[in-house]
C-alpha cells in the first residue's frame, strides 16, 4: 500500500519501485528557495496546470536547470487547495496516456507553496502580498478561463462584485480585484517589473488580461483610490508586461480507469472528487502527451530557460499566426466537427469516432484540403506537421476519455471562427472558391441538426450547454424526422445570421448548400451519417 499523503514523509522510492518517475531533487532545499525567493506564481490551481507547467518545471527540476519550483494560487474553488493540494504536501500524480497504449506516470512535487486567493483568509493573503513584493518575482500566470478576464454582465455594466471593488478601491472581493491589488501591492514596494502572463486558450489572452487590470486601475485613478503612478506603471511594457500565448493541451477530468490503475499499483488514496462549485479533480491528472505552450517573450524581470522544458518563446506576431492556426485550421475545427456529429451519431469518445471511415474522412478533408490552402503559417510550427500529429496521435487517442457532449457545449461560440475565417480566406483569394466548399457546410448543417435533439437513430438526447440554445433551439422544436418543411424559409433567419458564422452564408454562396444537406439529413433514421457518406 502506498499513500500519496504520506510522501514526504516517507520518501518516493515505494513509488519508483512502482515504475513511477519520481523528483530527483533535493525537495526541501527547493521548497525553501523558492519561498524565500519566488520566480513564478500561478493562479488557477486546476488540471491544465498541475499536467503542463507544473511537470515542465519538474523536469527543469530534475535537470539542474532551476532550482526554485512554482507557488500556485486558486481564486474561485478554494476546495481544490484545502482537498487536493494541502493533504499531499503538493504533490500530484500526473499519468499521460499515449496512443500507442503505454501509460507514463510521474510524481511531480514542483509546487512549492498552494493558497487561496482569499482576502478574508489574512495569512493567505499577507502571503500574497509578501509574494509580489519579492525582487526575485518574474513571472504571473494564469489559467482561470476566458471568463475570469470579463468585468462586464451582458448588459455592458460592471458585476456587482467589481463595482464593489471599484467602489472601494483595493478591496479583494472578485478575482481580478484580488490580483491588481496584489500589484498595487507591487508597485508600491517599488515599481518592481513582472509579466503577467494569460495561458488561458483564448484569442489574444494577454490583451484581455491587460483590460480587466487596466480597467481596474484607471477606475480607481478615477475615484482617487490609487495615484496615476499605477496607471503609468501598468501601461509601461518596461514595468509590467502582457505576453500572448497560445496553449494546447488536452486533459480531461480524472477518469474512474486511471484511478483503477493507480489502486492497482497501491495507491489508496487517490480518489477523485466533485467539489461544491462542480470542479471535477482528484490527486491525479490524466493527460494526452502532445503539449504546446508558444509565448510571446517580453518579460520586463527577465526569466529563465523555461525553452529547455519546451516552451516556445517568439514574438507577439507569431503568437497570434500559431494561434489561429490551431483554431482555425488544424485542431479546433475537427474536434467541433467530431463533437456535432458524435453527438448525433451516439458516440461517446472522440477516439472511437476515429474508428469510422466516414468521420475521418470528414475531418481529414476539413483540415487538408480545405483548411491547409488558406492557412496561416507561423513558421515556428509546421501547420502541416501539426495536423498529422492531431490525426494521427492526438485524437486517435484511445486512452484519452474526451467525450464530444464536452466539447459540443458552446458550440454557437466557435463556429464563427473555427470555419467563419476560412470561408473568409476564399472569399479574399483569388484562387479558391468558396463555392467549392463542401465539407464546411456539412459541419453547418450537420449542427442544426444537432439542435433538433434527436441522434440519427431517432432517439432524443440532451444538447449540451451553450447561451445560445434559447434563441436557436426553438426553431427546430416541432420538427420530427421525415417531416416535409420549406427548409429555406426555416433556416433563414440563422444562415443570414453573421454572429453564429463569422459570416452572412447567404453573401458567400452557401446558404443553398447548407439547407440541401440539412433537408437530407432530416429525411429518416439514418439520414445524417447517408448525407455524410454520399458527400464525403
Amino acid at each position: 500500500m502506498m499513500l500519496l499523503s504520506d510522501i514526504s514523509t516517507k520518501g518516493y522510492d515505494s513509488f519508483e519501485n512502482a515504475g513511477y518517475r519520481v523528483p530527483k531533487y533535493n525537495r526541501k532545499k527547493m521548497v525553501t528557495k523558492t519561498m524565500e525567493s519566488p520566480f513564478w506564481i500561478h493562479f488557477g490551481a486546476g488540471n491544465i496546470f498541475r499536467a503542463f507547467q507544473a511537470n515542465v518545471i519538474e523536469q527543469l527540476l530534475n535537470k539542474g536547470v532551476l532550482d526554485r519550483g512554482l507557488i500556485v494560487a486558486e481564486g474561485y474553488d478554494y476546495e481544490i487547495i484545502d482537498k487536493i493540494y494541502h493533504p499531499y504536501d503538493n504533490h500530484s500524480i500526473l499519468v499521460t496516456l499515449k496512443t500507442d497504449g503505454t501509460v507514463e506516470k510521474s510524481v511531480i512535487g514542483s509546487v512549492a507553496e498552494s493558497l487561496v486567493l482569499d482576502s478574508e483568509n489574512l495569512s493567505a493573503f499577507s502571503r500574497l502580498q509578501e509574494v509580489f513584493r519579492s525582487d526575485s518575482l518574474q513571472i504571473a500566470s494564469f489559467t482561470i478561463t476566458e471568463k475570469g478576464y470579463q468585468l462586464c454582465q451582458p448588459n455592458g455594466s460592471y458585476r456587482k462584485d467589481v463595482m464593489a471593488d471599484i467602489i472601494s478601491g483595493p478591496d479583494h472581493i472578485s478575482y481580478m480585484g484580488k490580483v491588481v491589488s496584489l500589484l498595487h501591492t507591487r508597485y508600491l514596494a517599488g515599481k518592481k517589473p513582472i509579466a503577467l502572463v494569460s495561458m488561458d486558450n483564448c484569442s489574444h489572452n494577454g490583451s484581455k488580461l491587460f483590460d480587466a487590470v487596466f480597467t481596474y486601475a484607471s477606475e480607481w485613478l478615477k475615484r482617487g483610490l490609487v495615484d496615476s503612478g499605477f496607471v503609468t506603471y501598468i501601461k509601461n511594457p518596461d514595468s509590467v508586461s502582457f505576453p500572448w500565448t497560445m496553449i494546447d493541451k488536452i486533459t480531461p477530468r480524472p477518469d474512474s480507469s486511471i484511478e483503477a490503475m493507480l489502486q492497482t499499483d497501491g495507491i489508496t488514496d487517490s480518489h477523485a472528487i466533485i467539489t461544491g462549485k462542480n470542479t471535477y479533480i482528484a490527486p491525479y491528472v490524466n493527460a494526452e502527451e502532445c503539449e504546446y505552450l508558444v509565448i510571446e517573450d517580453h518579460f520586463p524581470n527577465k526569466r529563465p530557460p523555461l525553452e529547455q522544458g519546451g516552451f516556445l518563446f517568439t514574438d507577439r506576431e507569431t503568437v497570434d499566426k500559431v494561434e489561429k492556426m490551431k483554431v482555425c485550421t488544424c485542431l479546433n475545427p475537427l474536434h467541433t466537427a467530431l463533437a456535432i456529429f458524435g453527438c448525433l451519431l451516439d458516440y461517446h469518445l472522440i477516439s472511437e469516432e476515429l474508428n469510422n471511415e466516414t468521420l475521418r474522412k470528414l475531418i481529414e478533408g476539413i483540415g487538408y484540403r480545405e483548411g491547409l490552402p488558406v492557412v496561416v503559417n507561423p513558421g515556428i510550427i509546421s501547420p502541416k506537421d501539426f495536423l498529422d500529429t492531431v490525426l494521427n496521435v492526438r485524437l486517435p487517442n484511445p486512452f484519452m476519455p474526451d467525450t464530444p457532449q464536452r466539447i459540443a457545449t458552446d458550440t454557437s461560440q466557435k463556429l464563427a471562427i473555427r470555419f467563419g475565417e476560412t470561408i473568409k480566406a476564399y472569399e479574399a483569394s483569388k484562387e479558391l472558391h468558396t463555392y467549392d466548399l463542401t465539407l464546411i457546410p456539412l459541419v453547418f448543417a450537420g449542427w442544426l441538426r444537432y439542435l433538433m435533439g434527436i441522434d440519427d437513430n431517432g432517439n432524443p438526447f440532451t444538447l449540451s450547454p451553450d447561451p445560445m440554445l434559447s434563441l436557436v433551439q426553438p426553431y427546430f422544436s416541432d420538427i420530427h424526422l421525415g417531416d416535409i418543411i420549406d427548409v429555406e424559409t426555416l433556416l433563414a433567419p440563422l444562415l443570414s445570421n453573421a454572429t453564429i458564422w463569422g459570416v452572412n452564408l447567404y453573401h458567400v454562396g452557401l446558404a443553398d448548400t447548407v439547407c440541401t444537406f440539412f433537408s437530407e439529413m432530416i429525411k429518416s433514421p439514418g439520414a445524417v451519417l447517408n448525407t455524410l457518406k454520399k458527400y464525403i
